[in-house]
């Protein structure tokens, strides 16, 4: 809890926000980190402005994009990059967002090069970490000279248009996947011999969009085999409403499933360190890029992708906001007569759950959900079909159109990196995996003989395909040399000891060794077009588990337990029964008036973040604590019989702070001064007290 003896030390590093601008009351977040953006000539005074106000300094700036025209235009080392921007096939230079002269990069080695001369100056102002963040490359661009350079020099043969045929779309993909890999390498290779000259340890970070959304936008980027890199320490997920949102298909219906989505990216994200090591940290925005939207559907749709987020037990270090000053400084929806600022209770609501972000490493955890174990196996390669005539289905359904139907029954999939197969924490904790190569392919096979131990020693492996991908036929390890099968599946198969073709399969799939193997000979899309696929989907998977011993479980709703903390959600589209309803004590902390309640009902689309006061105020520790607060606090000696919390918020916004109160105080004071604005409740057991914050460290003491 917050308020209990080991809250966070001021050194660690539980919550971050980046920022493009020097400390402001509105932009003030009280996180242990702050992450300047940019490494222009004004990144040291803007370095300089957080840190003189308390917090850690780390820097982050774009790798495929930024305010890099002096290098675009030739003014670093007196070439002309212009021919290195992306472009697509009509000949046009893709530009971010609405600037005329900022492009994405094809990155040559220059242009690595051209980065660490920025990162150097963030090196001098003292960071702590380098974020390179989005390394991005558009799959409908690869038509620029630079392009054309980088593909005669990596495949030793002439460059071909990407939209000319399966073949080479992959090959063009291959390449874009390479390049940011490379230009990455040479930064972390310049902060590596920064850090062995000076003694330091600067660390390397990259802020990236998950694998599925990447996919689902038609990008290309590292993702996965970032874990190949020397000096990579680690990831921000760069997942929000504007990623979550994009639509997808169930049932035969299109439309935005935001927490379903974020939840899959951000377990997405998770595999990548699973079975690396590394920090991650998960990025929770409570607006998004779009500013059209209403402050209501800003509000209801974090909460959905924080709830999601939470839902991933082992991550607890949060990126509390991208640009806090748009957020608390912004008014909704842009350019409309109806914009207005922030509303309070919206605003404390976000303080007080950024503030209970820094609890959440909890060690005890506990799943209250459908059948857990399963996971669907995912690889970078789905980013690689995206282009061209034959791209894959337009809506991600080979992700989507089998992990759907079990999440949405209650069933807490997570998506499996297939990249990492082989390393020792990969596999722990799955039971069944789900599987298709429609959209995707696997880069080497030696997955397939991880993936065959793994089912003999008794695992489930349901695969989902009906082989009639068009790129089976690129030019892979399958069909190549001395391999000629005609699709990896045949060759897992062969690895499984099946045939490639075998005969209609018996109830709960054909035996391996201990393990099962289930086939579905379907096309995932065809499945999540149909409203009664799923259903046959979660049957034919329900009757391999089965035979295997795995006990079925489907509700309309996940509940994770965080130590004295509940993650729900009430899931739509789900098992047609009654809501599931929590009793007990519990503080919703998505309520800005931070009212007790003993229910709670997970009706369809409700999410939840509750403190439960049987734990957090058990009779096992007495005394007076705090729960929660509406600002950034942290616990500072004072005398005996006396509560003291440093608390800093956003400014002139309206602080909470909830106690548990055996008895009633007999002071409440900040800096000294009595705060009137105070109610104590004996039946609660609780003492609930309101002040406007301000943008730096001010004491709360509450005496008995």
């Amino acid at each position: 809890m917050l308020g209990t003896a080991g809250a966070a030390d001021t050194n660690d590093e539980h919550t971050c926000f980046q920022t493009g601008q020097a400390f402001s009351s509105r932009g003030a977040l009280g996180a242990d980190v702050a992450i300047c953006y940019g490494i222009d000539a004004g990144l040291p005074a803007r370095i300089r402005s957080w840190r003189d106000h308390g917090y850690r300094i780390q820097v982050m700036t774009g790798v495929a994009w930024g305010h890099y025209q002096d290098y675009v235009e030739g003014r670093f080392d007196g070439v002309d990059h212009r021919d290195e921007a992306q472009t697509d096939r009509a000949g046009r230079p893709h530009r971010h967002g609405d600037s005329s002269d900022i492009f994405y990069m094809c990155p040559g080695t220059n242009y690595g090069k051209y980065l660490c001369v920025g990162v150097q100056r963030a090196l001098d102002a003292g960071a702590e970490a380098i974020h390179l963040e989005e390394p991005e490359y558009w799959v409908g661009d690869g038509y620029e000279a630079g392009f054309r350079r980088e593909w005669r020099q990596h495949f030793g043969e002439d460059w071909q248009p990407p939209h000319s045929s399966p073949d080479a779309q992959w090959r063009a993909s291959q390449l874009k996947y390479f390049l940011y890999r490379r230009a990455l390498q040479q930064v972390f290779d310049y902060v590596h011999a920064y850090n062995e000259r000076t003694g330091r340890h600067v660390r390397c970070l990259v802020p990236t969009h998950s694998l599925l959304n990447y996919a689902h936008w038609r990008i290309v980027s590292p993702e996965a085999s970032l874990a190949a890199l020397t000096g990579c320490d680690g990831y921000i997920a760069q997942v929000w409403t504007g990623t979550a949102r994009t639509p997808n298909l169930y049932r035969g219906v299109l439309r935005e499933r935001t927490f379903e989505t974020a939840f899959l990216e951000y377990g997405a994200m998770q595999s990548l360190v699973r079975a690396t090591g590394g920090e991650v940290w998960y990025l929770n925005d409570p607006i998004e890029d779009n500013p059209g939207h209403s402050w209501e559907d800003y509000r209801v749709n974090w909460e959905s992708t924080l709830v999601a987020s939470l839902l991933e037990p082992e991550v607890a270090r949060f990126e509390i906001a991208p640009w806090p000053e748009r957020v608390f400084g912004g008014r909704y929806p842009a350019r409309s007569s109806a914009a207005t600022p922030i509303p309070p209770a919206y605003a404390t609501e976000l303080q007080t759950v950024m503030n209970a972000l820094n609890d959440l490493d909890q060690p005890r955890t506990a799943w209250e959900a459908g059948t857990a174990g399963m996971g669907l196996l995912v690889s970078d390669s789905l980013m690689f079909e995206r282009g061209g005539a034959q791209a894959s289905e337009e809506h991600l359904s080979g992700v989507y159109g089998l992990a759907l139907p079990f999440l949405k029954h209650g069933m807490p999939l997570h998506p499996v990196q297939m990249e990492h197969l082989g390393r020792s924490n990969t596999l722990g904790g799955f039971r069944l995996l789900l599987l298709s190569y429609h959209g995707m392919k696997p880069l080497t096979p030696a997955a397939h003989g991880v993936l065959a131990d793994w089912v003999r020693a008794g695992g489930m492996l349901v695969v989902c395909d009906d082989d009639s991908d068009p790129y089976n036929a690129v030019r892979e390890w399958w069909n190549q040399g001395s391999r000629t099968y005609a699709t990896p599946r045949a060759h897992l198969f062969e690895a499984l000891g099946l045939a490639a073709n075998p005969p209609n399969q018996p109830p709960g799939g054909y035996p391996v060794g201990r393990g099962r193997v289930g086939w579905v000979r379907e096309n995932p899309a065809q499945i999540a077009q149909d409203p009664a696929g799923a259903g046959r989907l979660r049957g034919a998977v329900q009757s391999v588990a089965e035979a295997a011993g795995l006990a079925w479980r489907e509700t309309n709703c996940l509940v994770l337990r965080r130590g004295p903390y509940i993650v729900a959600a009430g899931l739509d589209e789900s098992v047609p029964s009654q809501p599931r309803a929590l009793t007990g004590r519990f503080v919703n902390l998505f309520d800005p008036e931070l009212r007790l309640r003993d229910r709670f009902e997970l009706t369809p689309g409700s999410r939840a973040f509750l403190l439960d006061l049987n734990v957090a105020a058990s009779p096992a520790a007495p005394g007076p604590r705090l729960l929660a607060a509406a600002a950034r606090t942290r616990s500072v000696p004072g005398p005996t019989g006396t509560l003291r919390y440093t608390c800093e918020g956003v400014g002139d916004t309206a602080g909470i702070a909830l106690f548990h109160c055996p008895q009633p105080p007999h002071s409440v004071t900040m800096d000294g001064v009595t705060i009137s604005d105070n109610e104590y409740s004996a039946t609660e057991r609780t003492l609930r007290v309101h002040w406007r914050n301000e943008a730096r460290r001010r004491t709360l003491a509450v005496g008995f």
